[in-house]
């Protein structure tokens, strides 16, 4: 973890209220902003907050300092504590400095490779209206970190500077922009040979054979580039200030006017740091685009601009034909004057359209055709699709590896999967967009954030199938390896898990499911199924003693005798006998009636 305070070297780029709305920005990614917190104040919005701060800082009008405090707390790649650590984490540092009583406004970003917390805190003390300054902020910030390491159980990190001042910011300028700075050029350049010289007739000559001059300026030297870059010897090491050269060379010799000025034989250039592959065609590229930049800005304005005008003329020429035809209609006085004065309110409301949609279209140009640094300019043309940009981002530092809950894979490649870019960063990481959860590529691994959903481990999976193969290896705690399995039966992925157990499991989940999804009574294909008896139905004499219906046994019944002839016989005759009875009782009470 490493804690940095940013300085605004000019009063007029401090401003909280630029600050607070730049670290609460989403600028239109899912997963840039996390937590935001506002503290010590009676507000409870960001909105609201900033006047508040705002106010508090005209109280103090003797201050002529910079009044906002701008801290980032960055943690190391992988690295991602939950928002009760990170809320603990911000606290304590701005107590460590001082401001645990300041007002501030504290956002977690997610959109680079290391998480980090922006801090805006007002200098100016609520109550007592002072300014308050830490005294060697740099050696508390350390401090803090190292404590906050061991007390959190996080990553420790090298929390002493090992530059200073500009060969500090010249380091940043070539991790940010991308370019060489000249500090950097000649500590790899002739460093060695500065060093080396023994007189200042050798020393010059060694800054004429490299393009540069040193020269007098003040009380001590500079090296001078040929165009115009410039950097104090001591700056590069501390052995080459002017009174270590003095001491070693003797007093200051000019360099003679009348030398031979020969070709030098090399010279600094701001041109891209030195890289793993060949930039050279996307800088001329690069360089080309930010020559014809303001002229190309100027064409897309005028065209936006007679846009407008046109949009305009229509506008006015509808409401003078309507103001022509309620001349020529009939009607009073008065009705005429309300279809004017409709008429009118009309053309505002669409001027009004037309002149704010013009202001955003001028923002939008102005946006799109900003001058950018060379890492910049490669990060937006690998999010256009630019392939041997991403290859440059990714070659610009050593790849150090998506640590954490990771994927990598190797096999047959399924592509046919089309994730949505959240965001690239400056060392061509890409952030895709995974349901409530991200998941970053940096060419080699996938990494799942830390409490992703299933639906974000099941769209790692598609993208690990998808760019790399379809034998997954999974990295990480028990939880997410199980989240994968989990994830792979569930989605039905026709991948398989190169670690041995994670396989078995996946195979063994994935039968359970089947068997659990087929309906009862359903044979297994390849069996010749039973006979089907119906209910009540005997197959055998032998089942008529265990026949039961409806849980109930039934008594069996004892097989009737077969009655022979002569009984047949005796039946008949008995019965043909009662019916002729039954006749004759008929007849008698017919003969009655009558």
């Amino acid at each position: 973890m490493i804690a940095k305070h940013v300085p605004m070297r000019s009063l007029g780029k401090s401003d909280f209220a630029n600050l607070a709305k730049y670290i609460t920005d989403a600028q239109s990614k899912d997963h840039r902003l996390g937590l935001v917190s506002v503290t010590n104040c009676e507000a409870h919005s960001v909105r609201d907050a900033i006047t508040e701060v705002l106010a508090t800082q005209h109280t103090n009008t003797r201050a002529k300092g910079d009044k906002t405090y701008h801290l980032i707390v960055s943690f190391r790649a992988g690295e991602n504590p939950d928002a009760d650590t990170l809320k603990a984490i911000e606290e304590r540092i701005c107590q460590g400095l001082g401001f645990g009583e300041h007002q501030r406004i504290s956002a977690v970003h997610n959109d680079t490779d290391n998480l980090h917390i922006h801090i805006a805190i007002n200098k100016i003390h609520p109550t007592r209206h002072t300014m308050h300054e830490p005294y060697y902020p740099h050696l508390a910030l350390g401090e803090l970190c190292a404590t906050l390491e061991r007390d959190y159980g996080l990553e420790v990190d090298n929390h002493q500077a090992h530059q200073r001042g500009a060969a500090s910011r010249a380091a940043d300028m070539e991790r940010h922009a991308g370019v060489e700075s000249l500090v950097g050029w000649i500590k790899r350049e002739c460093l060695d040979e500065i060093r080396a010289a023994s007189t200042w007739t050798e020393l010059h000559q060694v800054m004429r054979d490299n393009g540069l001059e040193i020269t007098p300026r003040g009380n001590g030297l500079v090296i001078r580039a040929d165009d115009g870059t410039m950097v104090k010897p001591s700056t590069l090491a501390r052995d080459l200030s002017k009174p270590a050269l003095e001491k070693r060379l003797g007093a200051f010799e000019a360099s003679p006017e009348q030398v031979e000025r020969k070709q030098a034989k090399r010279k600094y250039q701001k041109k891209p740091v030195r890289m793993r592959i060949d930039t050279t065609e996307l800088y001329a590229r690069y360089k080309d685009e930010q020559k014809n930049l303001t002229a190309a800005r100027a064409e897309a304005l005028a065209a936006a601009k007679r846009r407008k005008d046109r949009a305009v003329a229509d506008a006015k020429k509808k409401a003078a034909t309507k103001r022509a035809a309620i001349k020529l209609a009939g009607g009073g006085r008065v009705s005429k004057k309300l279809l004017y004065s409709q008429t009118s309110a009309t053309l505002r409301a669409e001027l009004d359209g037309i002149h704010k949609e013009y202001a955003k279209e001028r923002e939008r140009l102005y946006q799109g055709f900003q001058r950018r640094q060379w890492a910049d300019w490669l990060k937006q043309e690998a999010t256009q699709g630019n392939s041997e940009a991403l290859a440059a981002l990714r070659a610009r530092e050593a790849a150090q590896g998506l640590k954490g809950n990771t994927l990598t894979a190797q096999g047959k490649a399924k592509p046919g999967h089309a994730p949505v870019i959240d965001n690239i960063t400056k060392k061509g990481t890409i952030i895709y967009r995974a349901g409530q959860s991200a998941v970053r590529d940096d060419g080699d691994r996938l990494q799942v954030s830390t409490g992703a959903d299933r639906a974000g481990v099941l769209e790692a999976l598609k993208l690990a199938a998808e760019r790399y193969g379809d034998r997954i290896t999974v990295n990480g705690t028990p939880e997410f390896k199980a989240q994968a399995i989990r994830a792979a039966v569930d989605g039905k992925l026709a991948i398989t898990f190169a670690d041995p157990a994670l396989e078995k499991r996946r195979l063994a989940l994935l039968q359970d499911n089947f068997s659990a999804t087929r309906k009862p009574g359903v044979p297994s294909v390849g069996k010749v199924p039973p006979p089907v008896a119906r209910a009540g139905r005997l197959r055998s004499l032998a089942q008529v003693e265990a026949l039961q219906i409806e849980g109930a046994a039934v008594t069996p019944q004892r097989p009737v005798p077969t009655p022979t002839p002569g009984e047949l016989e005796r039946r008949k005759a008995k019965l043909q006998a009662e019916l002729n009875a039954k006749r004759e009782k008929a007849k008698q009470r017919k003969g009655r009636g009558r």
